[in-house]
Parts: structure tokens; sequence; C-alpha cells
């Protein structure tokens, strides 16, 4: 039976890969999909995951000189995991492809395959970070290159790769979600703030103090309400006990997807959802948001998203002001100050044509949605010459 294997390096990133392995499923439902995630121990839905995998204390972000990740994430042993996974693509066989998703680093392990490989550009972009020289050098081995949008293809023709923008994937990954089991989530909330923590190490801290930037205004808003998502990799109860010892007052809920409320009083104030996010963003007016890929996929969403400078976060700086660049007025970024983020966020509620005009640049940046199909037909297309 012929296969293909998916290698990712990010949380965000397998999440792509997985929905473009479902769109592959649904064309050719006789191939076998495997999927081997190089960061994080994140499992797949719609593939067999294979390989070695381990959470490191960066969650995978060691680049752009962040020496003291590196350091960090060697000492709790990346080299000895990095290499068994590059044996086992080295030593892989029966391959009709190899689909890299995420940066040149998963590019260059799948190319030890001996199989045609498919490269799905998902950070860089000409408008915050273009491909340098030796990026471009590996796509140009790649059997099909597939970057974020129109303007960074253009730029690698003109380099001599063949790449294409079908649409962003990030944009795919997030569509509306009619989950029935969000209604519990949103129960009694008029209106909705969104919190996105995130799926690194530092969610657990971040999800405390976003909360407390909520509760602060939701003090005088009794028709608004929370909802925070609670990412893949993320313990719903380390979330709860770390409110607990806050000072929150958290109650267990019997929904599935819903593992606990917050309450202020009587009142509950914030939930929180273990479901896809689609459903979320669609149903609210505003992002409090320390994610990465799920800030993204806010702004796909036409919804402004207020981050936060804060100093335990000083390591992934560089990241978020990568973000900042890449979204522009659609991420607004303050210091970490409770009082100045509750004000803000207040106006944002107030002004209904603020929050479209940000929501529109954040759609404009963003792009159009379909790649994972397409990239999905290219991958089957290539499939079936190998069987």
């Amino acid at each position: 039976m012929t296969s293909v294997l998916f290698v990712s390096n990010g949380h965000g990133e397998t999440a792509i890969a997985d929905h473009i392995a479902a769109e592959l499923r649904a064309l050719a439902p006789e191939l076998e999909i495997d999927h081997l995630a190089l960061v994080g121990d994140v499992r797949s839905q719609f593939a067999r995951d294979v390989g070695p995998r381990k959470r490191m204390p960066s969650g995978g972000l060691i680049a752009m000189g962040n020496v003291g990740n590196l350091l960090r994430d060697l000492r709790a042993g990346l080299l000895a995991l990095t290499l068994s996974q590059w044996r086992l693509i080295r030593d892989a066989r029966g391959y009709a492809a190899i689909v890299a998703v995420g940066d040149a680093f998963a590019l260059w392990m799948a190319l030890r395959a001996r199989a045609p490989v498919v490269y799905v550009g998902t950070a860089k972009s000409v408008h915050v970070a273009p491909y340098g020289r030796g990026e471009e050098r590996l796509m140009r081995r790649a059997r099909a290159v597939f970057v974020r949008d129109e303007a960074t293809a253009e730029r690698l023709r003109t380099h001599g790769v063949a790449a294409q923008a079908p649409g962003n994937t990030i944009v795919d990954l997030f569509a509306e979600d009619r989950n029935p089991g969000f209604l519990a989530a949103a129960a009694g909330f008029e209106q909705i703030v969104a919190i996105l923590p995130g799926s690194r190490g530092h969610a657990y801290d971040d999800a405390v103090f976003l909360l407390d930037v909520f509760a602060d205004v939701a003090r005088d808003a009794p028709a608004l309400g929370a909802v925070l998502s609670i990412a893949p990799g993320i313990e719903p109860a380390r979330i709860a006990n770390a409110l607990r010892a806050s000072g929150r007052v958290v109650r267990d809920t019997p929904h599935p997807s819903v593992p606990f409320e917050v309450l202020a009083g009587e009142r509950p104030i914030a939930r929180a959802w273990s479901g896809g996010i689609g459903a979320l963003l669609h149903r609210s007016s505003l992002v409090l948001g320390q994610a990465g890929t799920a800030n993204e996929a806010a702004a796909a969403a036409g919804l402004p998203i207020i981050a936060f400078d804060r100093g335990i976060d000083r390591e992934h700086a560089w990241y978020r002001r990568r973000q900042e660049r890449l979204l522009g007025e659609a991420l607004v970024m303050l210091r970490d100050d409770r009082t100045l983020a509750a004000t803000e966020v207040r106006a944002m509620l107030a002004d209904p044509q603020r929050r479209a005009r940000l929501g529109a640049i954040g759609r404009e940046r963003m792009g159009q949605p379909g790649g994972s199909r397409r990239i999905a037909e290219r991958i089957a297309a290539i499939a079936s010459e190998a069987h």
C-alpha cells in the first residue's frame, strides 16, 4: 500500500500537517499516512504517529539566536532526539512522498529520505522575514514548495524556486467549527472574549494573567464572558490549579469539552474550552492572546488581538515582535500592566468600528483559505506517480 510521511516541527505546524492529512485522506483513502513530530509530543488525529518524540523546555523556539533555549534543550536530550529522528527519516522505505511542514529545518530533515519531498512553509513571509539563500537552496531540491502568500512565492520564483501560494493553511486550520459542545462553554455570555494562552510552557502563567485582566473588565459588564482555549498538550487541571492558587474560584463542569469554569461570586465569568477553536473564534468579539498560530488564526477570523510584552516571556520576545510585524495593527501590543490592559479592553469592546477595522487588517494580512485542499491534491498526485 502507498504511504506518505508528514514531518512537522512545531505545535501549530503539527496541527497544519494534521489538517492537510485529513484533506489527503478524503482525496485518497487508500493512502497510509504517517506523522513524525520533530517538536513536542502532540498526537495526530488523521495520521499514524511514528518515531521518537519528546517535549523540550523551549517548546521548539530555538531560532533567531535563542542560545539559552538551545542550551536548555541540549541538556534535556535534544541532540540524541534529533539524531534518532534523522536516522528514522534516512532509513525510511516505502514512502511515496515526504511532506515537511514548518521551517527549513523540517525541510532539511525531510530531504534525508529517499522519496520526493513536498515543503509547506508556514512561518516566513516577505512581509516579516524573507527566506534566505540557504533556505532557498534547500527548497530547490523539493518536488513542490508551498508558502503562505503570493508575494513570498513571487520572490522565491525570481530566485529559481518553483513556489506556489494556493492559500494560507493557517486560515483553513481554524475555519468555522459548528461543534455543538461549544454551547456549554458560551452559556449565559452575550458577548465573548477569547483567551488564548498558547501551547508553550509559560501558557499556565499567561492564562492566569489574561484571566486577571479579563476579570477586571467583567466586574462592570455582567453580560460579558470569557472562554479560555486549552491547546493540545496543555493540562486543564494544571491551569485550574494555577487559577486557584492565584485566588480564583474554580469549579469543575460535567461537560467533556469544558473542564472547568471560573466564578466571581455566584456568577461564571469564564469557562475553559478544550475543543477546536474555530467555534470560539467565530463567536468572539476580541482576543486576549499570547499564542502563536492561534493568534494568527484569530486575525484570519477578523478578530483584533491584544497581546502583552511580559517579563516571563523575554526569551520569546523576538517571536512576538515578528508576529506584530506580520499582523500589523490587528495585533495590539501592551506592556505587562493589568490596569492599562483592562482600560484598553474596555475601550476596544465599546468600539465596534475599531474592531471591524483591525479585523479587516488581520484578514488581509493572513490571506485566503483553500490552501490545504490544493496542497493535498498535489501530494496525492505525487503519491500516485510512485504507485
